[in-house]
């Protein structure tokens, strides 16, 4: 509320000059780098973490599932974020992701694996929702897709960093080291968001009175009668529950855009899963030469947020979706066809990046607007049925590579996405 004394982080935030939007911007996508490396560290690394655990891919697959079940959590951050603050949310998923790598990274057998895995679940998919609303909350939505575009640059810049930084940690010193050291960059992004101003959802603030208004009419309850007793009692969980799913009056356009996205990003990790085992068991790449790869691919993905900034306000949030699904799907059903050496295989895996960065990244822009007093919850939900998708692909693409190679990669990431195309295109709509 406009009347109310700014808080201690927005006066931190004040004296440090942290309240310029690009200084925001900017310390987002220093925090999200971490995250989005932490996030992608599997895809090239499967068979080179699972060799260090000495467990086999299936298994390490399985167990990344795990990861992104325990992500399912999101909403339940989304609700809080909007209530709470977008700002001390995101601190508190960093420091749960933080957690979670310092587990993995133990070498304390299975179990410290699985609940590294559960933790750090939590906290990734707590922190990339709550950031994107964050974001998204400061800018109107005829420049949403530009502000959000320049925000994903942290996900290229986690390949092109990132991940070749890990592939050189894994080659010359132990599996475990990138673990240690991505835990400790969250740490740093800990820090770093203590200096931004805090955020909330306007429908929130006016949630936040009517709570405190409950809390204060116990106080003045003088009847014995039962019903003012009863009006003053919490809601059913059950109600809680289900409110967790209220986008509001566009409800159907919405789900249908954050299904068709979660089909969407089903299909392309159902390719990334595996794709570092493909290209090391056929191909024989060590880390270093994934690590290589992964800055392929990650410059791809930068010209895929690239474009995101420079046209997609301008085409259409929609239509700049449905061009990434086509053109993933295009990819996708070649896929085996082009599995004949090692240079093509490469140029469509960094192909098939750039246009579903493009897609996916424009999606974000288009999610964010379709409940707009419900953003975070929206986001949040989104990432939660990505996280579905995740987690399915974490059982089915390392299980359909080594039965069935690359024929079990691409027409099952061509369907997915197809499925998505029609879904957004007969119920989705550009907004509210």
């Amino acid at each position: 509320m406009s009347s109310a004394q700014p808080g201690a982080g927005e006066r931190a935030g004040r004296r440090w000059g942290i309240t310029r939007f690009r200084h925001i911007l900017a310390a987002c996508i220093a925090a999200r780098l971490a995250v989005d490396t932490t996030t992608q560290l599997f895809f090239p690394f499967l068979q080179t973490i699972a060799l260090g655990m000495a467990i086999d891919i299936v298994l390490l697959g399985r167990l990344v599932s795990l990861r992104s079940l325990a992500g399912l959590s999101a909403p339940l951050f989304g609700a809080a974020a909007d209530r709470y603050g977008y700002r001390r949310l995101m601190r508190l998923s960093l420091l749960l992701a933080a957690a979670g790598m310092y587990l993995l990274g133990s070498g304390w057998g299975i179990w410290s694996v699985v609940a590294g895995m559960v933790v750090s679940g939590m906290g990734l998919t707590g922190f990339l929702p709550t950031c994107q609303a964050y974001i998204s909350a400061r800018l109107p939505f005829a420049q949403r897709a530009r502000g959000i575009g320049a925000l994903e640059y942290s996900w290229a810049l986690a390949g092109i960093v990132g991940l070749s930084l890990m592939g050189f940690l894994f080659g010359r010193f132990s599996w475990q080291l990138p673990f240690m050291v991505l835990a400790t960059a969250m740490l740093a992004g800990w820090v770093l968001l203590r200096l931004l101003p805090e955020a909330r959802g306007e429908a929130a603030r006016k949630e936040v009175a009517a709570a405190r208004a409950r809390e204060v009419a116990p106080r003045r309850l003088r009847s014995r009668s039962l019903t003012p007793l009863l009006s003053t009692l919490p809601p059913l969980h059950v109600g809680r529950v289900a409110g967790l799913f209220d986008l509001g009056a566009n409800w159907r356009a919405a789900f249908a855009v954050i299904c068709a996205n979660g089909l969407f990003y089903f299909s392309q990790v159902h390719i990334l899963i595996a794709h570092g085992a493909w290209l090391q068991t056929e191909y024989g790449l060590a880390p270093e030469s994934l690590g290589l790869v992964a800055l392929a691919q990650g410059g791809a993905d930068l010209c895929g947020s690239v474009l995101v900034s420079l046209i997609t306000d301008r085409v259409g949030k929609k239509r700049a979706v449905q061009a990434g699904m086509l053109g993933s799907l295009l990819v996708y059903s070649f896929l085996p066809f082009i599995n004949v050496g090692l240079i093509p295989v490469i140029a469509a895996l960094v192909l098939l990046r750039f246009v579903f960065e493009y897609g996916i990244v424009s999606a974000i822009a288009l999610i964010s607007e379709q409940a707009p007093d419900r953003r975070a919850k929206m986001i949040s939900l989104s990432v939660a049925l990505n996280l579905v998708g995740s987690t399915v692909s974490g059982f089915t693409g390392p299980w359909m590579y080594t039965r069935f190679g690359v024929w079990g990669l691409g027409p099952v990431a061509a369907v997915g996405t197809l499925a998505a195309v029609v879904l957004l295109t007969v119920w989705g709509r550009e907004s509210a």
